[in-house]
């Protein structure tokens, strides 16, 4: 599945992502800055995402836990996700996301 990255520094890039992998591991892979330091175990928001406004891509819904630690992040917008939580469907092919700020 394509994924449109719009990185730190303001560039933008395609990557691959392999489908029933998470985004995270996608990221991670292209060299996105997402440091998935806790290998997507909902701990450290490292892979913290914003996800570009379109309601034509079926997300998962962010379920509980995901939304507590994201709802703590000094950067966290109405539209952040962790990237760890969003599984690569066919439904999310050309879903445009910005890497948010690191919080450190």
């Amino acid at each position: 599945m394509r994924v449109q990255v719009t990185q730190r520094d303001g560039q933008v890039r395609q990557i691959n992502a392999r489908e029933g992998e998470p985004l995270m591991q996608a990221l991670s892979e292209a060299d996105m800055g997402v440091e998935a330091i806790c290998g997507g175990c909902l701990s450290c928001a490292t892979c913290h995402i914003y996800v570009d406004g379109s309601s034509r891509f079926q997300l998962q819904t962010a379920e509980e836990p995901e939304v507590e630690l994201v709802s703590g992040l000094l950067h966290a917008q109405p539209n952040s996700r962790l990237s760890c939580q969003i599984e690569v469907t066919p439904e999310i092919e050309g879903l445009e996301i910005t890497i948010a700020p690191p919080e450190a």
